[in-house]
This record gives C-alpha cells, sequence and structure tokens, in this order.
C-alpha cells in the first residue's frame, strides 16, 4: 500500500480517515510483468503434468534417462516392503531433499513401473481415482487399514497410518 494521491476522501480507498490507499497498491500480476523469475523444480513450479513441463536442466538427456531425483525417489518407492507405506512427505524427508509435492510430481510422471501404492498422502485416504486398485492391493499384501466410517464418501476404508508406516529402516518381516 502505498499514500494516496487523491487525498482523503477523494475516493473510495483513501476514505474513512485512512492515510493509505488500496487503490494504489501493486498487483502481483503487474509486478510479474516487470521481472519475471523462472521457477525451478526444487520450488514446487506447478505446470502440466508431462515431461515437456520440466525445466532444460531437469529433463533427462537421453530418452531413456530419469531426472537422478526421480531414480531416488523410485528406488525409495521400491525399498518400501509390502504391507508397509511411506508419505510423499516421509520420502522426501529420507532422500533430504525436496518435498512432498516433488515426491508426488515423481510417482504421477514415473511411478507406474514401481509399486505407486505404498506411497501415500499423510492423511492415509487412498489416491484419487485409483482407490479401488490400490484397496485391492493393501489387502493383498496386509497392509493395515481403518474400517470407513457410514459418513465416509464411497465408504472406503483410511490406511492405518501408525501401524503402516515405514521410516526405512530395516526391512519390516511383519506389523506391530
Amino acid at each position: 500500500m502505498v499514500a494516496c494521491r487523491v487525498g482523503l476522501g477523494g475516493h473510495q480507498g483513501a476514505g474513512a480517515g485512512r492515510t493509505v490507499c488500496r487503490k494504489r497498491r501493486p498487483r502481483a500480476r503487474d509486478a510479474h510483468r516487470r521481472d519475471p523469475v523462472p521457477l525451478s523444480v526444487g520450488w514446487g513450479r506447478m505446470g502440466r503434468m508431462s515431461e515437456q513441463s520440466l525445466p532444460d536442466d531437469a529433463r533427462p538427456q537421453d530418452a531413456d534417462a530419469l531426472p537422478e531425483y526421480a531414480e531416488r525417489v523410485l528406488d525409495v518407492t521400491e525399498s518400501i516392503p509390502p504391507g508397509r507405506v511411506m508419505t510423499y512427505g516421509d520420502v522426501a524427508e529420507y532422500l533430504e531433499e525436496g518435498g512432498p509435492r516433488q515426491v508426488g510430481r515423481v510417482m504421477s510422471l514415473y511411478g507406474g513401473g514401481v509399486p505407486w501404492w505404498r506411497v501415500v498422502r499423510a492423511d492415509g485416504a487412498l489416491l484419487a481415482g485409483h482407490e479401488l486398485e490400490a484397496l485391492a492391493r493393501y489387502r493383498e499384501e496386509g497392509t493395515p487399514l481403518k474400517e470407513a466410517s457410514r459418513a465416509a464418501e464411497g465408504h472406503l476404508p483410511r490406511l492405518d497410518l501408525r501401524r503402516a508406516r515405514w521410516d526405512g529402516g530395516e526391512r519390516a518381516q511383519g506389523h506391530t
């Protein structure tokens, strides 16, 4: 906000004894026109979920190559034992890089060939659009679930993260 050039009572923004005019406040879209700053994948830039939306320096040079961060996320995903899960944030914390959104982006682009159902939301809700397939896999692996209440949409259970969460340590043999 800036001081009003119109003066008190000149228009609605300066009325009621205000010394600052809301009307003269620079808008976010105006600021971006002046000096655009490119965002990086590390900042969580959201865009079209495809490889073309990755910055040039994050795109693989070889058509068959994956970005290094994606390889690391997929390696962690493959190491999660059957019947256990990690949240998107857990994977990022384990790697000490990125955050939940970056892990989610990697999983959406490249996660089809790994046990994607073992990387989950922090609230234990099943992945939208893949609920039934994930639920079948959780039941097959014996992943701890919480029964859904009657008020729950679709009466789908949630993951019992307290029991199913894996910390990335030694491979778990069973559930506690």
